[in-house]
């Protein structure tokens, strides 16, 4: 990297810049829509999507709660004008819906665009032209007053041609690279697009100020946005619009910050798909939004299903940490972060709070169709006790004791650790089962008869290692009894340390679970879970499973 001499900044600071937009702390209201994913984010695809998949896409948007959808370029292909003309012969727009196509400054594409439009109850027509140093030098090799002309005129055209054509249409006009733009210029060009337009309250026109590359850190763009708020003629019949692109890494803070600045409304796309590094990504605008109470006013309840449809037809992928999207953005692996997850969770459970503030969770998985048992706690060698405790209670029911938990956690990381894999819930649960819950080796309990006889006496006949054996002894209670008689038989050195019971309640409400915990002479600990109808014969399928555990380890 011994070239960046050879690079410089390509922006412009606004002049006199206020700042102003600093003052506030976060967006109070949602700024009005636009989705460009079948314009914009169409034509970045490697396979653009077919006229079906397009359709299929548009009811998506149309479902989330999009009011304005940018299409495409009608002018541009056959592929596009149909596409147009689908939507509206097949009365596929609701009213409430307003299509967007864009148009260059050239006569022959604007009356092909509105020719396209025929017949459409609600229009923006979206007008631009480049504006910035590198394009008007190099590209176009024209004067500010040649380019100003190319906005003036295509805007006189689209008035004419909207007066030749029944429907609402509205009007757009973007300075594209805005950004690479002298902000008095792209005032000057805009006020002259304006002083054609003459908006009123009933005919407001869009400026949309593009990022078009990004150039520069977002507190300028920022600034160039009020600057333009401040300064364009008509402002209040002017609705300032946004279209971030992601050179840079900051399209969104740059939507936040130009939000902040003044503007009104944002095109963007879902999952932020767009040419070069892609658009700013309108689900996480509208998530940072809900997280701090604001109704994004678009219902993003089922990411999943939306993320199934963009895949397929797209067939682009969501990167797995893309916010509020991706599939691991609610996984926690740490053991410390699932504590706290875990914990978070049960406080709000118990009524402590009535905002959402459970640590690392900035909102709610469920609240866009993520499963905590899936999407949340997920189960690797660098889990902890809490987390596959969390599992194990929401999942299965299962409310481990809290010594237990830590028991049941070391085997199940050792065990992801050996794999060298992700466990999946019930792959905890089988781990579980199988070195916990109601193991009958080397010691099986057959029958079992208790007598009240100055403490409990009990009668039990089990096999043990091939044998049939039937042992009576005395206990201050029934499980007492039992272990007492276990423990003479096979001359065991263990004591009875805890013991706990739960109903069960996911999967069947008629059954408990016990949880049984024996400490040997030596000082170690071995744990047993136990199932049955009836709680005292679960509590003995624990104490035997704890048994055989100790039996068995060698």
């Amino acid at each position: 990297m011994n070239n960046a001499s050879k690079y410089t900044r390509q922006f412009f600071e606004a002049p006199k810049a206020s700042m102003r937009w600093t003052e506030k702390s976060y967006i109070d209201k949602a700024p009005q829509w636009c989705s460009v994913d079948l314009r914009d984010g169409n034509q970045a695809l490697i396979v653009p999507m077919s006229l079906g998949e397009k359709l299929e896409f548009f009811q998506q948007l149309v479902d989330i709660g999009f009011k304005e959808i940018e299409i495409g370029f009608p002018a541009a292909s056959e592929t596009e004008y149909d596409f147009c003309r689908t939507l509206i012969e097949q009365k596929l727009i609701p009213d409430d819906v307003t299509i967007q196509v864009l148009t260059q400054s050239r006569e022959h594409i604007i009356e092909k665009t509105f020719e396209a439009l025929k017949g459409c109850k609600n229009a923006i027509v979206h007008l631009y032209n480049s504006t910035s140093v590198a394009q008007r030098e190099q590209v176009f090799r024209k004067s500010r007053e040649e380019i100003i002309d190319i906005a003036v005129s295509g805007a006189r055209l689209c008035k004419e041609y909207r007066e030749k054509y029944a429907g609402n249409y509205r009007f757009e006009y973007s300075p594209e690279s805005f950004t690479g733009t002298e902000p008095e210029f792209a005032l000057e060009i805009c006020n002259a697009v304006l002083e054609v337009w003459q908006p009123t309250s009933e005919d407001k026109v869009i400026i949309n100020l593009p990022v078009t590359v990004q150039l520069s850190m977002p507190h300028v763009y920022a600034n160039q946005i009020e600057y333009m708020c401040e300064n364009l003629k008509y402002r209040e019949n002017v609705i300032v619009s946004l279209h971030p692109h992601n050179d840079r890494g900051c399209a969104v803070a740059d939507t936040e910050m130009g939000l902040l600045a003044g503007a009104e409304r944002v095109e963007g796309t879902l999952f932020g798909n767009g040419e070069r590094t892609g658009n700013v990504d309108i689900i996480v605008l509208a998530m940072n939004m809900y997280s701090q109470g604001v109704d994004p006013q678009l219902d993003l309840s089922d990411i999943p299903s939306v993320s199934e449809l963009y895949t397929r037809v797209t067939r682009m992928n969501i990167y797995e940490r893309q916010p509020y999207s991706g599939k691991l953005v609610f996984a926690a692996f740490s053991g410390s972060h699932q504590d706290a997850i875990a914990k978070g969770l049960k406080w709000r459970e118990e009524g402590h709070t009535q905002y959402w503030t459970v640590p690392y969770l900035p909102i709610d998985p469920e609240d866009i169709g993520r499963e905590y048992s899936a999407d949340v706690i997920r189960i690797n060698s660098q889990s902890g006790k809490g987390g596959i405790g969390y599992i194990l209670e929401t999942r299965f029911g299962y409310d481990l004791p809290k010594k237990m938990r830590e028991n049941v956690g070391y085997l199940v990381k050792g065990i992801s650790d050996r794999k060298h894999k992700e466990l999946l819930p019930d792959e905890v649960y089988e781990i579980f089962k199988k070195n916990y819950v109601d193991i009958i080796s080397p010691i099986k309990i057959n029958e079992t008869h208790f007598v009240q006889r100055d403490g409990i006496e009990a009668t039990i006949s089990f096999d043990f290692n091939g044998r049939k054996v039937t042992v009576t002894d005395m206990g201050n209670g029934r499980l007492d009894a039992v272990s007492n008689a276990i423990r003479s038989y096979t001359n065991a050195d263990y004591s009875l340390n805890s013991y706990s019971e739960h109903a069960l309640e996911v999967g069947s409400a008629s059954k408990a679970v016990s949880y049984v915990e024996i400490v040997t002479g030596s000082g170690k600990s071995f744990w047993g879970t136990g199932i049955d109808n009836d709680i005292i014969t679960s509590s003995i399928k624990a104490l035997i499973s704890a048994v055989n555990n100790m039996l068995t380890a060698g």
